[in-house]
């Protein structure tokens, strides 16, 4: 992971501080909200639906002497019947494969709820070394705040975490100081990436990730997760980038639900997706999206490495 080592020793002479922060939990807790409101901009892709991040996605902020990278990683989930397959194998292995190595762990729960997923979680922290933060997420959403203090009680109980912070993502409280929590954690070190880099995610991949998104924003539960996104050509002209991007599913019906009724619904997928781009690249974008059924590419192994979703 330090392969792209830099000395950034600032001017004051002070030494530099640099670690990685594993941003774990189960599925749909805000772990990739949080780590887009760390940096400042999206990242990670977002959606209501559990399951949106599939791979482990990191982000660098750099404040004069420290730089934190930042890695989300996929929901932990229980395998189930319904959706035990090779794909979700995937990501619960990104997501405990992110706890190695790691300087402190960013562990997120949902306001007051606790599931058996949290369990799973909590289990595999028992083997990090790590500092391990709980940030309870959502506080905002809690209708009764008099039930916040006894559960931060609570979750003391659970394990010796160096500290327990209350926050909201979405809108940014407190988590300047689940930020200064971090800090504290992290050793001496070169920075590994230069200043202005945020990310060591490319942006054919961010291409990829933005047109998945809309996807699952709008289409909800009509459209199971047998859904993955290919960018097969991705063309920098300077001022205009050209993308075309396979939307691969797993049945013919599923294709007919991704274009809509003459077209509209991929039309519309397009035009959020190219809109997304085009702030985040910040240059003109010209989209085009096609969709394809590759039956199974979900529960194959070899189908999924030559997707992207590979460990290595």
């Amino acid at each position: 992971m330090n392969e792209n080592t830099t000395d950034d020793t600032p001017e004051s002479g002070a030494p530099t501080r640099c670690g990685f922060v594993a941003i774990v939990g189960r599925p749909n807790v805000g772990k990739s909200t949080l780590m887009n409101r760390i940096l400042g901009q999206k990242i990670s892709i977002t959606s209501r639906r559990p399951q949106t991040t599939r791979h482990q996605v990191m982000g660098v902020k750099t404040e004069a002497d420290t730089q934190t990278i930042y890695v989300d990683t996929p929901g932990i989930h229980l395998m189930q019947k319904d959706r035990n397959r090779a794909i979700n194998a995937f990501m619960n292995q990104a997501a405990t494969q992110a706890l190695r190595d790691i300087d402190c762990v960013v562990f997120i729960v949902d306001r007051t709820k606790w599931t058996n997923e949290d369990d799973i979680v909590l289990e595999k922290l028992s083997h990090v070394q790590a500092a391990v933060i709980v940030a309870v997420n959502k506080v905002d959403w809690i209708d009764d705040r008099s039930k916040l203090l006894p559960w931060l009680a609570e979750l003391e109980k659970r394990r010796n975490f160096a500290a327990i912070v209350p926050i909201s993502a979405r809108h940014g409280t407190n988590v300047e100081a689940l930020e200064a929590e971090v800090a504290k954690h992290l050793p001496q070190n070169v920075h590994f990436f230069p200043e202005d880099q945020v990310t060591d995610r490319s942006q054919r991949f961010l291409a990829a990730e933005l047109v998945r998104e809309k996807v699952m924003r709008q289409l909800g539960d009509e459209l199971p997760y047998q859904m993955t996104v290919e960018v097969e050509q991705f063309r920098d002209e300077g001022h205009i980038i050209h993308i075309h991007a396979l939307m691969l599913v797993e049945r013919d019906g599923q294709k007919k639900i991704l274009i809509g009724e003459g077209g509209e619904r991929i039309k519309k997928i397009g035009q959020e997706a190219r809109l997304e781009m085009e702030k985040a690249f910040d240059c003109k974008v010209m989209l085009k999206l096609w969709v394809k059924v590759k039956r199974g590419w979900s529960d194959d192994a070899r189908a999924l490495k030559s997707l992207g979703y590979d460990l290595d």
